[in-house]
């Protein structure tokens, strides 16, 4: 018997499972393990990343892969902007600096399409990136989670 892939918040969403389910992406992002990541996708998920198309696990996998060894020390908040039926939106934004030490501030909006079993099907994401000084940054947890007292984006006026 075949067993059911689920990602539990399933939806239809409420205002309290959407608000889960974007802390649980966000977790994940913040692990940077790509594995781990693509498994909250369906294995034919379809992607918008800037102006990248993906599609499917493998193609996933292969792009954060490539984000994070350019975007280091990776730390996102994201916070729910939107939800009704199958469909949340987001926005974000994540700090992260390349290998010369230059530091930036990306700012988005996701949309997302979730299955049945509550794994996305569909993620169209538009980013903007910032340039900011070490000085400037706001993230500064150890790598990992977001500890659940750090100020989310209203209340750190991004």
């Amino acid at each position: 018997m075949l067993e059911i892939e689920q990602r539990p918040p399933l939806p239809p969403f409420t205002r309290e499972t959407a608000i889960q389910k974007v802390r649980l992406a966000e977790d994940a992002w913040n692990t940077r393990d790509p594995n781990r990541v693509a498994l909250a996708y369906t294995p034919d998920s379809r992607w918008r990343n800037r102006a990248e198309f993906l599609q499917g696990r493998d193609s996933i996998v292969a792009f954060l892969t490539r984000k994070w060894a350019r975007e280091l020390d990776y730390r996102l908040i994201k916070e729910l902007w939107a939800f009704e039926g199958h469909r949340i939106a987001v926005r974000f934004a994540y700090e992260w600096h390349d290998d010369s030490g230059n530091w930036f501030r990306s700012y988005g909006n996701e949309n997302w399409l979730f299955d049945e079993n509550g794994l996305m099907a569909e993620r169209h994401a538009s980013i903007n990136d910032l340039p900011i000084s070490e000085a400037q940054r706001q993230y500064r947890w150890p790598q990992g989670r977001r500890p659940d007292d750090h100020a989310g984006l209203g209340e750190l006026g991004l």
